[in-house]
């Protein structure tokens, strides 16, 4: 992966890079971070367990040399993938991040429980529920009709239909793990509550 790890460092700025860098560092001093480690590094607490098997099954593919940890420059450039790397590029780690069982295809069952994990992390705001968009993948771009997605299936229905494609980048938006990185862990979405809003709210 030493081709795409430098690649991904290229696209970064130095200030992008440095603030990684720092946030890497600050909570993982050895350099390489453990699942349990990448669990705390995202403020990921108690979770489903669909939910912490999807943590587990990114953990793995941003694990590239699978020895178990990620060092920074696995951590860089899967983010920078996900972030600034080209459709074609996000959507073969999307379909590697669905195939959990690694067997080279999806089944509904996978994709089924990896939008509900990543809807519950996430907290999506889709009109649709997880089953629907589930049945409308398939139903679109299943053209064989053996209720598995290939990989090559997979590529080119989902680029050929923008709801589709839209809805899985959506999905799959890690824009919220860098505002974490850039705000030292702290969730700009989840602002705490002022004692005087809260004392308010009781009366």
């Amino acid at each position: 992966m030493g081709n795409m790890d430098g690649k991904a460092v290229e696209e970064l700025s130095s200030t992008e890079c440095h603030q990684w860098y720092k946030k890497f560092m600050t909570e993982c001093p050895s350099g390489q971070l453990t699942l349990y480690e990448f669990k705390q590094f995202f403020g990921l607490k108690n979770l489903s367990l669909a939910a912490n098997k999807y943590v587990e099954q990114m953990f793995e593919t941003f694990d590239f040399n699978k020895d178990g940890y990620i060092d920074f420059m696995e951590y860089v450039a899967a983010l920078s993938l996900v972030l600034k790397g080209k459709v074609d590029q996000k959507l073969r780690w999307y379909f590697k991040l669905y195939d959990v069982d690694g067997n080279g295809c999806i089944d509904r069952g996978e994709l089924l429980n990896i939008i509900k994990a990543i809807r519950a992390i996430n907290r999506c705001n889709e009109t649709m529920t997880a089953e629907e968009f589930t049945n409308m993948v398939f139903d679109k771009i299943d053209i064989n009709g053996d209720g598995e997605l290939s990989l090559e299936e997979f590529m080119e229905g989902v680029q050929k239909d923008e709801v589709l494609l839209e809805i899985l980048t959506r999905s799959l938006d890690l824009t919220h793990i860098v505002q974490l990185i850039q705000n030292d862990g702290k969730n700009p979405h989840e602002p705490e509550p002022e004692p005087e809003q809260e004392a308010e709210a009781a009366q």
